[in-house]
């Protein structure tokens, strides 16, 4: 089993954040939608609140990972079978999701934080706040976050379609690299 990427197949700790963070991103999309309709005095309005801001520090902290392995790793090439269209498609929609889950934990962070509070994180540490920049910032911030929050779901539900598309329609491999590593005498259609 690889570690690394290769030129053919993601490895173990691309495949391993890829998943980890699907999860807890849909996750806390979920938590979130759930928490908009509670009221200050609900049993569950706390303990949501902290566990998503706990939740999406997390994803903060795996988003750094995955993006400095990006950066120092090598990237499987793009089949064969596919499109220019569809490789310039993948590339600016992985851009895209990189950056929206920077604007929404950085968006969710100056939410928690406006009021100078700090994030808990699972009791394990505190992330302080740094800076209050005004008076209506966890409005601000909220609105920017709910919005890229929704432009983001979008984009999953695209990622997903297209996913299935090359699975199921085109019969290539796009699923399998980033269900598990392939060796290298596998077939790469």
């Amino acid at each position: 089993m690889t570690i690394a990427d290769t030129h053919k197949s993601y490895g173990i700790i691309t495949i391993f954040l890829h998943w980890i963070m699907a999860v807890l991103i849909v996750g806390l999309f979920a938590l979130g939608e759930y928490m908009v309709d509670l009221s200050y005095y609900d049993s569950w309005y706390n303990l949501a609140l902290w566990w998503h801001d706990a939740l999406g520090m997390i994803v903060f902290g795996l988003l750094i990972m995955r993006l400095v392995w990006i950066l120092n790793n090598t990237s499987p090439m793009p089949l064969a079978t596919y499109k220019k269209i569809e490789i310039k498609a993948a590339k600016y929609t992985h851009i895209l999701f990189y950056f929206l889950l920077f604007i929404i934990c950085i968006s969710g962070y100056f939410i928690s934080t406006a009021k100078g509070a700090h994030i808990e994180v699972f009791n394990w540490f505190n992330i302080p706040s740094i800076i209050t920049l005004h008076e209506s910032q966890a409005d601000a911030a909220g609105d920017i976050h709910e919005i890229a929050v929704y432009i983001l779901a979008a984009l999953f539900v695209l990622h997903v379609v297209a996913t299935f598309k090359h699975h199921f329609l085109d019969k290539d491999i796009t699923l399998i690299r980033i269900l598990k590593p392939i060796k290298p005498k596998e077939n790469m259609k």
